[in-house]
């Protein structure tokens, strides 16, 4: 994992953010940059707590190692994926041990 991804992780950590969920937060960040990326820090803030991330306040260094560390990803790419996807993709340390949900099986009920 490069340094940015790590202090991007610790961050979110120190603003209450449990390691689990930092995929999807982060993917939640994503999404919402990728439909209006002209927003404001203030209206990111707003998105996020709609959509279920409230008490996790992005300051403008958090959200610039955010940008950084989806930059190098590929934005594009992120855009509408499923979470067990994007997991793979930007995974914290500690959910290495969470099992993913077999998506074959799941579509086959």
């Amino acid at each position: 994992m490069n340094q940015i991804k790590e202090i991007l992780l610790e961050r979110l950590e120190n603003k209450g953010l449990d390691p689990n969920y930092i995929p999807g937060f982060i993917r939640s960040l994503a999404n919402s940059i990728w439909r209006d990326p002209d927003m404001s820090l203030t209206q990111l803030n707003q998105r996020l707590d709609y959509l279920g991330w409230d008490g996790i306040e992005l300051d403008y260094h958090t959200l610039q190692l955010t940008i950084a560390c989806i930059e190098t990803e590929g934005l594009p790419s992120l855009k509408e994926m499923p979470t067990h996807w994007f997991t793979k993709l930007f995974s914290a340390r500690e959910t290495a041990d969470i099992d993913q949900p077999d998506l074959a099986a799941e579509a086959a009920v």
